[in-house]
């Protein structure tokens, strides 16, 4: 029996810590260990640790998430990148799953006291099967992440690889066009080790309504010039956070540092939100088969160069790669097609669309002394927009036809038309209530009558003057609401409308303002108020979409 028990504390004694809570999953040749990694401040931080076979030493692919790192298609999938010659790191925010500490976010990981992201590169570095040279991966949250990582600089990183990423929590996270989301939020306590830390930290954001220096702490676009290293960004034409993607490269190609400016490189596809973009199928739509884009491979061919310095030549790759996407299900549609180009825009001229009486969308501007569009935007029955994701190429006839909806469609199109840029929308409006939403939404509808919708965005009227203070409306006062809705690339084919849709409310995917203007709360406001709102466009309200058009 005493023999026994030896053996097997024997074996305890060389698993890795932790490794044997986690259910079997073949790995191949990979060893999977797990360490508690130590912050600055003496907080232990979980990593997951796939090591190749060999003596190594070998490079870093760091990722960090605030969701779970366990699951089995989650471990195969680092297993398989470390096959590639690399030790992959996954990590998880402080104060999420074994991680420990106060969940905040994503404060800890910048430039602030805490230094997560910075600290753990630091001890990659000094672990004996690391070369001394770190990249990271990863999409959305571990997007937003890898921005935070690069402003503080860490020695050993050398190279990033993001997926539909974002700059600034405040404008794309937590307040999307100023708009609120706190039942999205509260389902942060599931990943929280103690979950009251994240019903205190929606408490924080709701103490701050408007942009300060609170939410300048969470947001990268102030520190552009501190990022010092190369990236290839992926964007996604489905996705709200493609704004994100396509301002990181931007922003990184010509503000960064030495090492930054003039070697970012951008992929824009016709893909949704998510990190795996070897995909055609999008919504209701199926996309040729050139719409597929390896980003896994590239990921691997990107880091051989950066950490390796194998001479693969892809920094010879134009630094622009996007898709224009077009008809599918149309033999000899234009469009569906990779485009390359040296930077980002492209040149196009902007083309005012504008609203007109009737619902329909011209490029001739208003003449009528007065026209309006009015529909009700009522907090306690909302117009619906099921689900909590973005539901891009998808049919959206079904919000289109309910009642407090609006659109605005052209003529059927006797040539193909090009949009390839960011759109951009000017409203007229007013409100019978002090303060209210408003959604616009692009679609391309096919001659069959489909509305496939390829973009949409939202702006609380409280912000129209920017974000950094709270405006409230007079009732029945009319007020310019600009904002952009985001970016594309499409040709509307000929015998296809563009259509530009109107609401107010699109719950449960926009959580419904209660119109008060009162303080905004964590927990469903006790008091609402139903809004009779109106868009203008007559002649001297023109509200207009302002198109991206490239030159014929």
């Amino acid at each position: 029996m005493r023999a026994a028990i030896a053996a097997v504390l024997c074996l305890l004694a060389v698993l890795p810590a932790d490794a044997a809570d986690l259910p079997p999953v073949d790995l191949g040749s990979i060893t999977e260990k797990h360490e508690m990694v130590p912050m600055r401040d003496g907080t232990r931080l979980s990593v997951y640790l796939y090591i190749p076979p060999g003596k190594g030493p070998w490079p870093v692919l760091y990722e960090q998430r605030y969701a779970d790192l366990t699951a089995p298609v989650t471990r195969k999938g680092f297993a398989k990148l470390a096959e590639a010659g690399y030790v992959v790191a996954a990590q998880n925010f402080r104060g999420t799953y074994k991680s420990e500490g106060t969940w905040v976010g994503y404060r800890a990981l910048g430039w602030g006291e805490q230094k997560d992201g910075f600290d753990t590169v630091a001890w990659f570095a000094k672990q004996p099967w690391c070369t001394g040279k770190v990249g990271t991966f990863g999409s959305s949250q571990a997007g937003f992440a890898q921005n935070f990582l690069a402003v503080t600089r860490p020695p050993a990183l050398k190279a990033q690889y993001m997926i539909d990423t974002g700059l600034s929590l405040y404008h794309e996270g937590y307040r999307i066009g100023g708009t609120t989301r706190p039942e999205r939020f509260k389902q942060m306590d599931a990943v929280c080790r103690n979950p009251a830390d994240n019903r205190k930290l929606l408490a924080e954001w709701f103490a701050h309504p408007a942009y300060d220096d609170y939410w300048a702490a969470e947001d990268c676009t102030r520190h552009l010039d501190q990022m010092d290293v190369p990236c290839f960004t992926v964007g996604s034409w489905y996705d709200f956070m493609c704004v994100g993607s396509v301002d990181s490269y931007i922003g990184r190609q010509h503000k960064g540092g030495p090492n930054s400016r003039g070697k970012q490189q951008l992929l824009i596809g016709p893909w949704l939100h998510g990190r795996f973009k070897n995909m055609n199928t999008v919504g209701d739509l199926t996309y040729p088969e050139n719409a597929k884009s390896d980003t896994e491979a590239h990921l691997i061919r990107w880091f051989d160069y950066h950490l390796k310095g194998v001479e693969n030549k892809v920094m010879d790759d134009p630094p622009v790669r996007y898709y224009r996407m077009g008809a599918v299900g149309e033999k000899g549609a234009p469009g569906n097609e990779w485009l390359t180009a040296t930077d980002w825009p492209v040149k196009a001229d902007h083309t005012p669309y504008y609203f007109r009486a009737g619902g329909t969308l011209e490029t001739r501007a208003p003449t009528e002394e007065s026209a309006s569009t009015s529909f009700t935007a009522d907090p306690a029955n909302p117009a619906t927009i099921p689900g909590r994701a973005f539901p891009g190429a998808k049919d959206a006839r079904d919000f289109e036809k309910q009642a407090e909806v609006r659109t605005f469609t052209s003529d059927v199109l006797a040539a193909p038309v090009e949009w390839t840029g960011k759109v951009r929308v000017e409203l007229w409006v007013s409100s019978t209530a002090r303060d209210t939403d408003f959604i616009v939404r692009v679609s391309d509808v096919y001659p069959d009558g489909r509305s496939i919708l390829i973009m949409d965005y939202v702006r609380r009227a409280r912000y129209r003057e920017g974000y950094e203070k709270e405006v409230f409306m007079e009732p029945g006062k009319v007020y310019p609401v600009t904002f952009d809705v985001g970016w594309l690339s499409q040709v509307f084919n000929a015998g296809h409308r563009i259509r530009i849709t109107v609401a107010s409310t699109g719950s449960p995917f926009y959580e419904p303002n209660p119109n008060t203007g009162e303080p905004l709360t964590v927990d469903p406001p006790s008091k609402m108020v139903t809004a009779r709102n109106t868009v203008y466009h007559d002649r001297t309200h023109t509200s207009r979409v302002i198109a991206p058009v490239p030159p014929r």
